[in-house]
């Protein structure tokens, strides 16, 4: 079938997210291999969104589909209650790459429901009900998820109860009349510290926070703010959980987004780019003393496929592979020589780019209509953007007036000259 075809069948069955759905026009993509897809029709595409940033070791790589395919000949499923070596292994070299402290792993079927869990640990443990999170946030679309995230997808959702917004560091658009990094970070954490003690300590569980927000635009934590946090929350007892859901699994040029900062967490919630997408699955990094709370007490949360076999073993040949192919190390260095300095070149030439911000393969480009005002560039200039990116053979991550760049870890030199050639040519026509 041709892919105008598949998408006609597609559009007329599948109820889309996120979408209005009488103006749909979905690309049929027909396959994929490292940083490339190619729809039925031939046309090739750089995937410079890794889909929803997930394809952190590229589309259909070998070891994880072979993983795959073992795990499946041998035993494609299996309830969560019984013990399973593939779940065991994957939480083994979940663990391996956490901070020192942490020793259990709860895993689910995705960011939302990791999320979700991690918010219920929190509440249980501490016996106190509302959440903490950002306004430029998003952790998911499940009850407490979706309240928790800040951006205008919390509105029409808001059935969960306790959640707590505040606003968190963004130089670029300060809420604080911040002038440096160091004043945003000062200013941010006074603030956060002053809506926890208006709300009352004692009622607050937990402080939910991306540990770099990614939907909201790669926003870098300036000095001190995440060290400044983690104080906070344990001058007042609270649970700090951060969601590295997105930032995780080399997507920084590190393991987790955290190990580029002075912090430990109580709770990790990851997704994503632990086994790039092949398989749904999520999970909660669980430290010593939270799991301890459950070893006599009944955790009561659980998923029918919470740990399935098949997740796990593209967990373990995920990680095995990004390990013995120094995938997290390629990534740190495509961001350092490649993307960093090439987005920033683009900026020099382009007014209508604001400001560059992220790391490793964690880009994103802010577009302004003036540079002066910083007035946000208009939706309907960013949908002629997307249309031209991709009419030019580029996939891209479109949000709010930010072109997200996010190719897959495996990107190459070569193909990141493409890609952002591709850009260049599509801001010239703005």
């Amino acid at each position: 079938m041709a892919s105008a075809d598949i998408a006609a069948a597609d559009t007329s069955r599948v109820f889309h997210s996120w979408s209005a759905q009488g103006s749909l026009a979905p690309l049929a993509i027909a396959g994929g291999e490292g940083s490339t897809v190619w729809d039925h029709d031939g046309k090739r595409y750089l995937d410079f969104s890794s889909q929803l940033v997930f394809t952190n070791l590229g589309h259909q790589h070998p070891k994880v589909v072979a993983g795959i395919v073992e795990q499946v000949q041998q035993l494609a499923t299996i309830a969560p209650a019984h013990a399973n070596e593939a779940r065991a292994r994957a939480a083994e070299l979940i663990l391996d790459r956490a901070p020192e402290g942490f020793d259990k792993v709860f895993l689910t079927n995705g960011g939302a429901d990791a999320n979700e869990n991690a918010i219920r640990m929190a509440r249980l443990v501490t016996g106190r009900d509302k959440v903490i999170s950002r306004y430029r946030s998003y952790h998911g679309n499940t009850g407490a998820a979706i309240v928790a995230t800040g951006d205008w997808r919390r509105v029409p959702n808001e059935f969960a109860r306790g959640h707590v917004h505040v606003f968190g560091p963004y130089l670029y658009r300060s809420e604080f009349w911040a002038t440096t990094p160091e004043e945003e970070s000062a200013r941010a954490l006074h603030h956060l510290e002053r809506v926890i003690q208006a709300e009352g300590p004692q009622s607050v569980a937990a402080i939910l926070l991306e540990t770099i927000p990614g939907t909201a635009g790669v926003l870098m934590p300036p000095p001190g703010y995440l060290a400044g946090v983690r104080e906070i929350a344990d001058r007042y007892g609270i649970i700090l959980i951060l969601d590295e859901v997105m930032a995780g699994f080399a997507r920084t040029g590190e393991w987790f987004a955290l190990d580029a900062f002075d912090v430990r967490p109580d709770l990790i919630t990851f997704a994503k780019g632990v086994n790039s997408g092949y398989v749904p699955v999520g999970g909660v990094i669980i430290s010593e003393p939270i799991s301890a709370a459950f070893d006599k007490r009944v955790f009561p949360g659980g998923l029918t496929y919470s740990g399935h076999p098949l997740a796990a073993a593209s967990i373990v040949a995920n990680l095995t592979a990004m390990a013995e192919e120094g995938v997290v190390e390629h990534a740190r260095q495509i961001g350092t020589d490649e993307l960093g300095p090439g987005l920033e070149a683009l900026a020099d030439k382009h007014e209508v780019i604001g400001e560059v911000r992220g790391t490793g393969v964690f880009w994103a480009v802010e577009l302004v209509a003036d540079r002066g005002s910083r007035e946000p560039l208009a939706a309907a200039d960013m949908g002629r953007l997307k249309g031209d990116l991709t009419q030019a053979g580029l996939l891209p991550f479109i949000a709010d007036n930010r072109l997200h760049v996010v190719p897959p870890a495996v990107v190459t030199a070569d193909e990141v000259a493409q890609g952002l050639e591709i850009i260049d040519g599509a801001l010239s026509r703005l």
